[in-house]
Protein backbone atom coordinates (compact mmCIF):
# COMPACT_ATOMS: atom_id res chain seq x y z
CA UNK A 1 0.00 0.00 0.00
CA UNK A 2 1.24 3.40 -0.69
CA UNK A 3 1.87 6.52 1.25
CA UNK A 4 -1.60 8.30 0.84
CA UNK A 5 -3.51 4.87 1.44
CA UNK A 6 -2.01 4.23 4.55
CA UNK A 7 -2.57 7.94 5.61
CA UNK A 8 -5.87 7.77 4.62
CA UNK A 9 -6.64 4.30 6.54
CA UNK A 10 -5.03 5.13 9.41
CA UNK A 11 -7.35 8.74 9.66
CA UNK A 12 -10.63 6.53 9.18
CA UNK A 13 -9.21 4.72 12.53
CA UNK A 14 -9.47 8.12 13.89
CA UNK A 15 -12.90 8.48 16.53
CA UNK A 16 -15.47 11.48 14.74
CA UNK A 17 -15.15 14.36 17.03
CA UNK A 18 -11.95 13.60 18.39
CA UNK A 19 -10.11 16.96 19.08
CA UNK A 20 -6.27 17.94 19.91
CA UNK A 21 -5.37 20.50 22.89
CA UNK A 22 -4.31 22.45 19.93
CA UNK A 23 -7.84 22.20 18.04
CA UNK A 24 -6.46 19.57 15.41
CA UNK A 25 -9.03 17.63 13.78
CA UNK A 26 -9.01 14.70 11.43
CA UNK A 27 -10.41 17.05 8.77
CA UNK A 28 -7.37 18.90 9.26
CA UNK A 29 -5.83 15.83 7.74
CA UNK A 30 -7.82 15.50 4.90
CA UNK A 31 -6.82 18.71 4.01
CA UNK A 32 -3.55 18.00 3.83
CA UNK A 33 -3.95 14.73 2.41
CA UNK A 34 -5.69 16.68 -0.54
CA UNK A 35 -2.61 18.73 -1.08
CA UNK A 36 0.18 15.93 -0.81
CA UNK A 37 1.43 17.38 1.97
CA UNK A 38 2.37 13.85 3.17
CA UNK A 39 4.49 14.18 5.85
CA UNK A 40 2.47 17.11 7.64
CA UNK A 41 -0.89 14.53 7.51
CA UNK A 42 1.58 12.07 9.26
CA UNK A 43 2.48 14.78 12.03
CA UNK A 44 -0.82 15.00 12.45
CA UNK A 45 -1.69 11.85 12.99
CA UNK A 46 0.68 11.46 15.75
CA UNK A 47 -0.84 14.19 17.61
CA UNK A 48 -4.65 12.96 16.71
CA UNK A 49 -3.43 8.88 18.34
CA UNK A 50 -3.18 10.65 21.95
CA UNK A 51 -7.01 12.32 22.12
CA UNK A 52 -7.70 9.63 23.16
CA UNK A 53 -4.94 7.04 22.82
CA UNK A 54 -5.87 4.72 19.70
CA UNK A 55 -4.91 0.63 19.31
CA UNK A 56 -1.86 -0.89 17.86
CA UNK A 57 -3.56 -1.05 14.21
CA UNK A 58 -3.85 2.80 13.69
CA UNK A 59 0.10 3.18 15.16
CA UNK A 60 1.35 -0.01 12.55
CA UNK A 61 -0.18 1.37 10.07
CA UNK A 62 1.64 4.89 10.92
CA UNK A 63 4.90 3.32 11.29
CA UNK A 64 4.60 1.88 7.51
CA UNK A 65 4.01 5.06 6.10
CA UNK A 66 6.81 6.88 7.95
CA UNK A 67 8.88 4.25 6.84
CA UNK A 68 8.00 4.20 3.41
CA UNK A 69 8.55 8.62 3.75
CA UNK A 70 12.37 7.83 5.04
CA UNK A 71 10.99 9.37 8.35
CA UNK A 72 13.16 7.39 11.01
CA UNK A 73 12.13 9.65 13.67
CA UNK A 74 8.16 8.95 12.97
CA UNK A 75 8.51 5.59 12.30
CA UNK A 76 10.43 4.68 15.70
CA UNK A 77 7.73 6.96 17.36
CA UNK A 78 5.06 4.75 16.32
CA UNK A 79 6.75 1.29 16.60
CA UNK A 80 7.05 2.31 20.11
CA UNK A 81 3.70 3.51 20.68
CA UNK A 82 2.06 0.01 18.64
CA UNK A 83 4.61 -1.93 21.03
CA UNK A 84 2.36 0.40 24.08
CA UNK A 85 -0.59 -0.76 22.39
CA UNK A 86 -0.33 -4.24 23.06
CA UNK A 87 1.73 -4.35 26.26
CA UNK A 88 0.60 -1.01 28.05
CA UNK A 89 2.61 2.11 28.70
CA UNK A 90 5.08 3.40 31.48
CA UNK A 91 6.00 6.54 31.33
CA UNK A 92 8.30 8.13 34.50
CA UNK A 93 10.82 11.25 35.25
CA UNK A 94 14.38 10.26 34.91
CA UNK A 95 17.30 12.08 36.03
CA UNK A 96 20.71 11.30 35.58
CA UNK A 97 23.42 11.20 37.39
CA UNK A 98 26.25 13.70 36.83
CA UNK A 99 29.34 12.60 34.72
CA UNK A 100 31.59 13.07 38.25
CA UNK A 101 28.79 10.70 40.05
CA UNK A 102 28.99 7.67 37.05
CA UNK A 103 31.35 5.94 34.23
CA UNK A 104 28.66 7.36 31.29
CA UNK A 105 29.95 10.42 30.16
CA UNK A 106 28.00 10.79 27.12
CA UNK A 107 24.49 12.10 26.89
CA UNK A 108 22.15 9.26 26.65
CA UNK A 109 20.32 9.25 22.73
CA UNK A 110 16.85 9.96 23.66
CA UNK A 111 14.84 8.01 20.34
CA UNK A 112 14.79 4.13 21.72
CA UNK A 113 18.19 3.67 21.08
CA UNK A 114 19.51 2.69 24.68
CA UNK A 115 18.21 -0.83 26.42
CA UNK A 116 19.43 -0.19 29.74
CA UNK A 117 18.58 -2.19 33.27
CA UNK A 118 15.91 -1.49 35.78
CA UNK A 119 15.92 -2.02 39.46
CA UNK A 120 12.04 -2.03 39.98
CA UNK A 121 12.24 -3.62 43.08
CA UNK A 122 12.45 -7.49 42.27
CA UNK A 123 15.17 -10.06 43.90
CA UNK A 124 17.02 -12.82 42.65
CA UNK A 125 17.19 -16.08 44.34
CA UNK A 126 20.03 -15.06 46.28
CA UNK A 127 18.23 -11.30 47.50
CA UNK A 128 20.17 -9.44 44.61
CA UNK A 129 18.35 -6.88 42.38
CA UNK A 130 16.72 -8.58 39.72
CA UNK A 131 17.92 -6.09 36.47
CA UNK A 132 15.19 -6.39 34.06
CA UNK A 133 16.08 -4.46 30.40
CA UNK A 134 13.53 -2.07 29.20
CA UNK A 135 14.12 0.62 25.99
CA UNK A 136 14.28 4.05 27.04
CA UNK A 137 12.42 6.81 24.81
CA UNK A 138 13.56 10.27 25.85
CA UNK A 139 10.36 12.54 25.86
CA UNK A 140 10.91 16.00 23.84
CA UNK A 141 14.77 16.05 23.14
CA UNK A 142 17.15 14.03 21.34
CA UNK A 143 19.75 13.57 24.21
CA UNK A 144 19.57 13.54 27.47
CA UNK A 145 22.91 14.77 29.16
CA UNK A 146 24.67 13.33 32.54
CA UNK A 147 22.67 15.12 35.60
CA UNK A 148 19.76 16.60 33.29
CA UNK A 149 16.31 15.39 33.83
CA UNK A 150 13.13 14.17 31.72
CA UNK A 151 10.44 12.75 31.19
CA UNK A 152 10.87 9.45 30.04
CA UNK A 153 9.08 6.09 28.14
CA UNK A 154 10.11 2.49 28.88
CA UNK A 155 9.44 -0.17 27.00
CA UNK A 156 10.27 -3.40 28.82
CA UNK A 157 11.94 -6.52 26.66
CA UNK A 158 9.61 -8.60 29.39
CA UNK A 159 6.24 -6.76 30.23
CA UNK A 160 4.83 -9.41 32.19
CA UNK A 161 7.41 -8.95 34.82
CA UNK A 162 6.60 -4.98 34.98
CA UNK A 163 2.80 -5.61 35.94
CA UNK A 164 3.36 -4.68 39.87
CA UNK A 165 4.65 -1.33 38.63
CA UNK A 166 2.71 1.71 40.38
CA UNK A 167 2.69 5.68 39.48
CA UNK A 168 5.32 7.21 42.50
CA UNK A 169 7.30 3.89 42.58
CA UNK A 170 11.12 5.25 42.87
CA UNK A 171 13.22 3.05 40.25
CA UNK A 172 16.36 3.36 38.89
CA UNK A 173 18.99 2.88 36.15
CA UNK A 174 21.97 0.94 35.46
CA UNK A 175 24.62 0.17 33.34
CA UNK A 176 27.18 -2.50 33.78
CA UNK A 177 24.86 -2.49 36.76
CA UNK A 178 25.88 0.91 38.45
CA UNK A 179 23.17 3.01 39.17
CA UNK A 180 23.00 5.38 36.57
CA UNK A 181 19.79 7.46 37.02
CA UNK A 182 16.73 7.68 39.09
CA UNK A 183 13.31 7.97 37.79
CA UNK A 184 10.11 8.36 39.36
CA UNK A 185 7.05 6.38 37.89
CA UNK A 186 4.23 9.16 36.83
CA UNK A 187 2.14 6.94 34.48
CA UNK A 188 1.39 3.00 34.22
CA UNK A 189 -1.42 2.22 31.42
CA UNK A 190 -2.60 -1.24 30.63
CA UNK A 191 -2.59 -1.95 27.12
CA UNK A 192 -5.22 -1.01 24.50
CA UNK A 193 -4.86 -4.20 22.60
CA UNK A 194 -3.94 -6.90 24.79
CA UNK A 195 -4.29 -10.03 22.56
CA UNK A 196 -0.89 -11.24 21.15
CA UNK A 197 1.57 -9.15 23.47
CA UNK A 198 4.49 -8.00 21.23
CA UNK A 199 8.29 -8.04 22.47
CA UNK A 200 9.89 -4.76 22.63
CA UNK A 201 12.79 -6.50 20.31
CA UNK A 202 10.10 -6.94 17.15
CA UNK A 203 8.18 -3.69 18.28
CA UNK A 204 10.84 -1.16 18.50
CA UNK A 205 14.15 -1.84 16.86
CA UNK A 206 16.97 -0.04 17.55
CA UNK A 207 17.76 3.31 15.43
CA UNK A 208 21.08 5.24 15.19
CA UNK A 209 22.64 7.39 17.92
CA UNK A 210 21.44 10.22 15.61
CA UNK A 211 18.01 10.36 16.00
CA UNK A 212 15.58 13.12 17.84
CA UNK A 213 13.33 11.96 20.20
CA UNK A 214 9.57 12.16 19.94
CA UNK A 215 6.41 12.75 21.97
Amino acid sequence: MDVPRLLEAAALLVPTGTTTENDITVNDVWEYLARDEWEVALGLLEELGDAPPLPAGFWETLATAAGQMRLDRSASWCRLRCYEARNGTIRADLTLRSAAETRRQAPVPGAGVLRPMWDIGGRTPVGGPDLLVALLWVEYTAFLEPGARAPVRLAPLSPSLWHGLRPGQVITMHEDRSVVGTAVVLEVRPPMDPVGLQDVGSAVPPRPAGSAGVS
